[in-house]
């Protein structure tokens, strides 16, 4: 029996569940009725554009959350020690937040089946919005902009390939020593 939902924010967090277990393609609607409890009525009452409608909107959700959370505190400050804060806070949180979701990036994930065309507009925007912001808070700590482009880049790769690496390992661990190792070099004094 279909389960009663509150509220599209309620679908929207089932939804997510499903596309990090099982991805976009393979989460037939018969896939994310079952795995969700929500009836086909309900799914099309909030997603009227069908499973395309429930990736953006899951995508929608996990970019707000990043942009609160991550990407903000990295853009905002005005010296050395709050950016030394906001690089420990990014690198606290993302751990946190992969930890807790099994590891798995929705919008790595994206890039990987036929939906990347379908979402390569939102998958860029996140990747950029996150190696941008964090390149704003290393140029507060003194970095020459291409030092902290090329740190910020580094740093955003070596988080998702940690996040491959610990899920491959089944090991949370592995991503939490990648993401302190990442942290370091990120906080190193700027090449003189």
């Amino acid at each position: 029996m279909a389960r009663t939902v509150l509220d599209r924010a309620d679908a929207v967090r089932a939804l997510a569940g499903v596309f990090r277990k099982r991805g976009f393609e393979s989460g037939s609607l018969s896939v994310i009725q079952q795995e969700t409890g929500l009836g086909r009525g309900s799914l099309y009452h909030f997603f009227p554009e069908g499973k395309a409608d429930m990736a953006r909107a899951v995508l929608g959700h996990v970019s707000e959350w990043f942009e609160e959370r991550i990407f903000a505190p990295l853009r905002t400050g005005e010296n050395t020690e709050s950016a030394d804060a906001a690089v420990d806070a990014m690198c606290r949180e993302t751990v946190a937040y992969f930890v807790s979701r099994e590891s798995v990036c929705l919008f790595a994930a994206m890039t990987l089946g036929q939906e990347r065309d379908t979402f390569a507009e939102a998958v860029r925007g996140y990747f950029t919005d996150w190696v941008d912001a964090l390149a704003t808070a290393l140029r507060r700590r003194g970095l020459t902009d291409e030092e902290a482009a090329s740190r910020a880049l580094d740093a955003v790769a070596a988080i998702q390939g940690g996040l491959i690496l610990a899920r491959a390992y089944g090991d949370d661990a592995t991503f939490e020593r990648i993401v302190d190792r990442t942290r370091q070099h990120l906080l190193a004094p700027a090449p003189r």
